[in-house]
């Protein structure tokens, strides 16, 4: 009831303040739509699945082509009729490499055979970057062969390559940026609101009344979040929904799921922007705080713009506390895969964690500095 009272108290007060309250729901859709017209990248990082089903010296030779170009870093060898719905829709794969039983025959014999790539169109440029190595690659490997040229026909070549996009079979670009700017925007406004929020009351002299109130540290940081959970979830719905309308958004999976993993990383966002308010004294702080911490690795090192797996050792390991890595996969699963939440229950949990770990961070924090108050 403390934090009732708390979050009620709280909604007041962002009604009051409406330039606050544009800034949380209409700011959003700006960026949005900024954003999602004007940028647009080159990724290169391929991890590579393979499944062999020849398993004949040239088959090998094919597939050290690929492992040995640098574009490709083999991750998985599957066995034959191995599940490869499983390796692109836990992305444990970005792209997968099917050779066909007799391939090593066709190739001794003179005759035209073909090798398939199946790629994960999630992330667009990287899609479009795998089919253009594979081609490539292919091509220079069947350069060192001549198919005999028959009567009244030109050469043709020894080895093709056949690419299948999932996911994304148009490798649209927006497809892929738009799911990291959900993540993006929501972690944004949600961690500077609470920050401010909380900063706001220190600056104005009421945060003496709140120490002398019963309401506890825990009470306080949940009826703070509150409100602006609800303003955010509200902010964030409207954002898939504008993607949706503007930018053709599929929704293959559940919405039960997409409010589920939303929710969730919205709770840990809010929480680190009361942790941030217990560390700053003034909002113009609070405020750069919450850019510095929030900003900049949500853009750089959730693997929105930049594959996490071709950053430095020492930055992939600092991408393991950035929650929009794991809600950046858990959204694009559900958005653009259709999986389950078997596939993406991990990320669930590393966001649930995160959540609750800041929280804890932010009570001790807060009742710290109220007995030092005190």
């Amino acid at each position: 009831m403390k934090a009732l009272a708390v979050a009620v108290k709280e909604f007041r007060q962002i009604a009051r303040d409406r330039r606050t309250l544009m800034i949380l729901l209409f700011v959003p859709a700006f960026f949005l739509l900024l954003y999602g017209y004007a940028l647009n990248f080159d990724i290169r990082n391929i991890p590579l699945a393979v499944q062999d089903n020849d398993r004949s010296s040239a088959s090998r030779e094919v597939i050290s082509a690929f492992v040995n170009s640098g574009y490709f870093e083999l991750v998985r060898d599957l066995p034959q009729n191995g599940d490869i719905d499983a390796a692109l829709n836990r992305g444990d794969a970005r792209a997968v490499l099917v050779i066909p039983g007799g391939f090593g025959r066709d190739v001794a014999t003179g005759r035209p055979t073909a090798v398939q790539v199946l790629i994960s169109g999630d992330n667009a440029n990287t899609a479009t970057t795998v089919m253009a190595y594979a081609v490539a690659l292919v091509g220079a490997l069947s350069a060192r062969y001549e198919v005999p040229a028959r009567a009244g026909s030109a050469r043709g070549p020894l080895l093709d390559v056949e690419t299948r996009v999932w996911y994304n079979p148009e490798l649209r670009s927006t497809l892929f940026l738009v799911p990291g700017l959900i993540a993006y925007i929501a972690m944004l406004t949600a961690v500077i609101s609470t920050a401010l929020s909380i900063v706001r009351e220190k600056e104005a002299g009421t945060m003496e009344q709140v120490r002398m109130s019963p309401v506890g540290p825990l009470a306080y940081v949940i009826g703070k979040t509150i409100p602006y959970f609800v303003v955010s979830l509200a902010s964030a719905a409207g954002i898939v929904a504008l993607s949706m309308l503007l930018f053709d958004l599929p929704m293959r999976g559940s919405w039960l799921m997409l409010l589920l993993a939303i929710s969730i990383f919205l709770v840990g966002a809010l929480a680190f922007g009361v942790l941030i308010s217990t560390l700053a004294e003034t909002q113009q702080v609070a405020f750069q705080l919450a850019l510095l911490t929030s900003y900049l690795p949500t853009l750089m090192l959730s693997g929105f713009i930049f594959p996490i797996s071709s950053m430095p050792q020492v930055l992939q390991a600092i991408t393991y506390a950035v929650p929009a890595r794991y809600f950046l996969i858990a959204l694009r699963a559900i958005v653009l895969k259709g999986v389950g939440i078997a596939v993406f229950w991990q990320e669930l949990l590393a966001l649930v964690i995160f959540a609750g770990i800041v929280l804890s961070l932010a009570s001790l924090r807060l009742k710290r500095e109220w007995a030092v108050g005190r």
